[in-house]
């Protein structure tokens, strides 16, 4: 498992910009995309390894969260997933990736650090909150 990188894909520059403070006060390195095809480069770059990624569903433009986390998992099967919505909880169970988890917007700072920090530690034993 990488390190404490994490990639934050969000367009929303206010959303964005308090997970990257919050995450970056936790002690979390971010790199930070606006859009689907950003996110797809930094997962990627083989100089690039994330443990994370937390990620708006709706970002506009082709790609969705759904589509950058399945993407993750195809070239990273141990990155953990966190997605943040205001509106696509109702889809998380069927295009949500195993052992992710979802938050609802809006949301409170301390939910996102929680998440990471559960995924992490679960992820050492193979766990994870999977979509039923």
């Amino acid at each position: 498992m990488p390190g404490n990188q994490l990639l934050v894909v969000e367009d929303e520059t206010i959303i964005r910009l308090l997970v990257e403070e919050v995450l970056s006060d936790g002690g979390y390195k971010i790199a930070s995309a606006t859009t689907g095809l950003e996110a797809i480069e930094f997962l990627e770059n083989p100089a690039q390894e994330f443990a994370e990624i937390v990620t708006d569903v709706r970002l506009g433009g082709d790609l969705t969260g759904w589509d950058i986390a399945r993407h993750a998992r195809e070239l990273h099967p141990e990155i953990c997933v966190v997605y943040v919505s205001a509106d696509s909880g109702d889809e998380w169970l069927s295009q949500g990736v195993p052992g992710s988890m979802f938050i609802q917007k809006p949301f409170a700072a301390a939910q996102i650090v929680t998440a990471i920090s559960t995924l992490l530690n679960e992820a050492g034993g193979q766990a994870g909150h999977a979509p039923d």
